[in-house]
């Protein structure tokens, strides 16, 4: 997604810094002009409404059903996008956000994760504070670069799992900077752009997240008044986002088509790419099943800090787990005597242990993850078979 981004922004920079040459103007007159003009919302609602050709892309279910999850799910890509982009872009005075959670899914969201993004730069020094509470993992990152930048996104610094010094109470305190200081220390560059934090759950209606918040070491008390540049630059970047996301995921969805039902590893290098954890082991996939059929899912779990799977509809957003069972993981599957797991995705209940609800839909996608492997190479590809429902009784 961020791969797309950077394309899309390089090209239109490249194209803005000719057309500035040639005419005299500088970059603060365009933005000023396109502000007071109206260009810029204009521009911004000419891409959104260009997103929508995304549903009627070759392969996507044409029913009303799946159009109008799809619509729900642009209308849910505009909505995080102007907060990630127009309301929470100020560096100097930085806000963790969930850009995806409850109600804005996107990419086989985990629902047993939390994610929170805040937007940085090299040019100040940050403190994270916060309690970690009863979440089994979180992890602290930093990125360089920015949605902007002609580098893209890379790796900066990282503080995770045991590394992370908590104090008797659970509390922390954690310093962004460019040299080492205080015993939780996350590095900073000048091309640093971006502090992430991620939290997984064992079993999430039973863990408590944590409470984290991260404050500019400068004292400001609040953000810069907004610029005709930020608001300009941040519609370009939200609408590149609502309609970059669908054609990555779509065009996941029609490899996925390949092999309906089953579940083979997916490839790290495009998970990776796409903001994938290197340390899970992913499993995408596509299912279709008759109202009368049940996808049997059978596995020998490895040793491992950590499984989970789910199920998602056609567009890649997780189905509605606030009131339905449509995610299962090591935390919460009922295991076989031997050790062995046997997972249930139907459309109503069998009366089986570890069923999982397709929620009214007859296709989607679905994910396996495990995390973190006790050894490498000790992967397993979970089996799948479709059977009548009746025959699970």
């Amino acid at each position: 997604m961020r791969k797309l981004l950077f394309v899309f922004l390089n090209v239109s920079n490249f194209f803005r810094k000719i057309k500035l040459t040639i005419s005299g103007k500088t970059e603060d007159d365009i933005y000023k002009q396109r502000i007071v003009s109206g260009k810029s919302w204009e521009d911004f609602c000419d891409q959104i409404k260009l997103a929508g050709t995304n549903l009627k892309a070759a392969g996507t279910p044409q029913d009303a059903f799946n159009q109008a999850e799809g619509i729900r799910y642009l209308t849910r890509l505009t909505r995080v996008s102007l907060e990630a982009f127009v309301e929470y872009a100020d560096p100097s005075f930085p806000i963790f956000k969930r850009m995806v959670h409850e109600t804005v899914k996107m990419g086989a969201d985990n629902p047993d994760n939390y994610y929170f993004n805040a937007q940085i730069s090299g040019n100040f020094e940050y403190k994270i504070t916060g309690k970690k509470n009863s979440v089994h993992y979180i992890g602290f990152f930093t990125q360089n670069g920015n949605y902007g930048s002609t580098g893209g996104l890379s790796p900066c610094g990282a503080l995770e799992g045991k590394d992370l010094v908590l104090e008797e109470d659970g509390s922390f305190e954690i310093i962004l900077s460019k040299e080492k200081q205080g015993k939780n220390w996350l590095k900073i560059e000048n091309e640093t752009g971006l502090a992430m934090v991620r939290q997984t759950f064992l079993n999430r209606f039973e863990e408590v997240p944590a409470e984290i918040k991260i404050e500019n070491l400068d004292g400001r008390k609040s953000p810069d008044a907004i610029t005709p540049k930020m608001i300009d630059e941040g519609l370009k970047m939200a609408a590149m986002f609502v309609a970059g996301a669908p054609i990555l995921f779509t065009r996941w969805v029609n490899g996925f088509k390949k092999h309906p039902n089953q579940l083979p590893q997916f490839d790290p290098k495009v998970s990776n790419a796409a903001g994938g954890d290197a340390n899970i082991i992913y499993y995408h996939s596509y299912w279709n099943l008759k109202e009368d059929e049940a996808l049997v899912i059978t596995v020998q779990p490895p040793v491992c800090d950590s499984w989970n799977f789910q199920l998602n509809n056609y567009w890649m957003e997780s189905l509605d787990y606030r009131y339905h069972t449509i995610c299962i993981s090591k935390g919460t599957a009922k295991y076989e005597p031997d050790g062995n797991l046997k997972i249930i995705v139907a459309h109503k209940n069998p009366g089986l242990k570890n069923w999982l609800n397709t929620c009214n839909h007859l296709e989607g996608t679905m994910c396996w993850r495990w995390y973190r492997l006790d050894k490498v190479g000790t992967e397993i590809q979970p089996n799948c078979e479709v059977v009548k429902w009746e025959s699970l009784k």
